[in-house]
């Protein structure tokens, strides 16, 4: 019997993997990935990177992809709470230009999948985060490109009401992006 139990969202290919958690008066043990338990569920993939980053409060990272190489992403949290969001870019799918979002939190251990041909990005609720994704891609900076985070086409609701839009904190490269609409991508 597999550790994890698998939820598939509205958009083909995007899945929330919940490990089982095993407590006990000293804390707690899980698998937080398991290729056996994966391909079990019809999951094959392979990851050839793992990535970490940690952010503050109303820090928003994305709408990111990669153009020629893109990326599918195991995402979770490690400490602290985020909206991680992700946006269907494959126009040849009935989701194109769809989104979904979850809360992801080390309380909540969930992990979202997020297929090749998506942008995908977050925002952190919590005061800190520290955030883990497995990639099955390589990242090339080069090759990296994203979507305006609130693309008014697109509809994204971030939960960001505690924070304010006007206290989003993004990078300068995530403040130049553009409108889906106005972005070449071709998934």
């Amino acid at each position: 019997m597999g550790k994890f139990k698998f939820t598939y969202t509205e958009i083909e290919g995007v899945f929330i993997a919940e490990p089982a958690v095993f407590p006990d008066e000293r804390g707690y043990f899980m698998e937080t990935y398991n290729e056996n338990d994966f391909k079990e569920e019809g999951i094959d993939l392979t990851f050839v990177q793992d990535n970490q980053s940690k952010s503050s409060k109303g820090v928003l990272r994305g709408l990111h992809f990669q153009k020629t190489q893109p990326q599918g992403k195991l995402v979770r949290v490690i400490s602290g709470e985020v909206f991680d969001v992700a946006v269907d870019l494959r126009k040849a799918s009935r989701t194109y230009g769809k989104w979904i979002g979850v809360r992801l939190s080390a309380e909540n251990k969930k992990q979202l999948f997020i297929p090749k041909g998506f942008a995908h990005g977050f925002v952190v609720l919590s005061d800190e985060a520290e955030f883990v994704y497995k990639c099955t891609d390589f990242y090339k900076g080069d090759d990296e490109g994203g979507i305006l985070w609130n693309d008014p086409d697109i509809g994204i609701e971030w939960p960001i009401e505690d924070i304010g839009e006007e206290n989003i904190l993004l990078s300068e490269k995530d403040k130049l992006w553009k409108p889906l609409k106005d972005t070449d991508v071709d998934f």
